[in-house]
């Protein structure tokens, strides 16, 4: 009896684990449409349907014009997710227009729920991810092309050009998330301590402090 609840605990393993894959994007959903209802106090891993649903829904125009660059990274993320566009709740996409002036770094970030694959549109930038063994992919990319990063590991885009780049990125969540990686470590509230930062890092806690001051 033992060997068979142990076959049957192996076979139960190897369906879960086939199954896994299935799970890289957003539950599917049960219904035509859900246009997401802000305003419900119900919690959920998503938002509740809203009743009242109009074509107004499904449209979103914030991706026409250009981001505002002026900023230190010298990017800015324009993003069309279920936060600015309700109309793709449950539907499991979402698209963000990502301008760059030049030299403008998207910098070393990750989206934990989501693969983004990015169109570009103008410009030329230099693009990669890691991997969990520390190895890089990177690339030059150009108009009219597509690179893609796998879900969960650390990216960035750096325009490489003379002149502004715009790409379009999709993503496979209606909701993606985004950690960048330096405010995430520096910029957390409360703050990471110093000292765990300094060993992590090798460096020395005054560093650490006056990159803080940074973020």
């Amino acid at each position: 009896m033992a060997r068979v609840h142990l076959y049957v605990a192996a076979a139960c393993t190897v369906v879960l684990a086939l199954a896994a894959p299935s799970l890289a994007g957003d539950p599917d959903m049960l219904q035509d449409i859900c246009v997401a209802d802000k305003k419900s106090p119900v919690l959920l891993n998503g938002f509740p349907c809203k009743a009242n649903v109009t074509a107004d829904d499904f449209f979103f125009d914030g991706l026409r014009n250009p981001g505002n660059t002026n900023n230190p990274n010298g990017a800015m993320v324009t993003a069309a997710n279920v936060d600015m566009f309700a109309g793709v709740n449950t539907l499991g996409v979402s698209l963000a227009r990502i301008d760059y002036a030049p030299g403008g770094l998207n910098p070393p970030h990750t989206h934990p729920r989501a693969t983004e694959i990015i169109f570009v549109i103008e410009g030329v930038l230099e693009v990669g991810f890691i991997t969990t063994a520390d190895v890089l992919f990177s690339k030059i990319i150009t108009k009219g092309d597509v690179f893609v990063f796998p879900r969960g590991l650390v990216h960035f885009q750096q325009n490489r050009g003379h002149g502004p780049a715009t790409v379009i990125a999709g993503f496979n969540s209606q909701l993606q998330g985004t950690q960048q990686v330096a405010m995430t470590l520096f910029g957390a509230t409360p703050p990471v301590s110093s000292d765990i930062l300094a060993k992590g890092f090798r460096i020395d806690n005054r560093l650490v402090d006056a990159i803080k001051a940074r973020f």
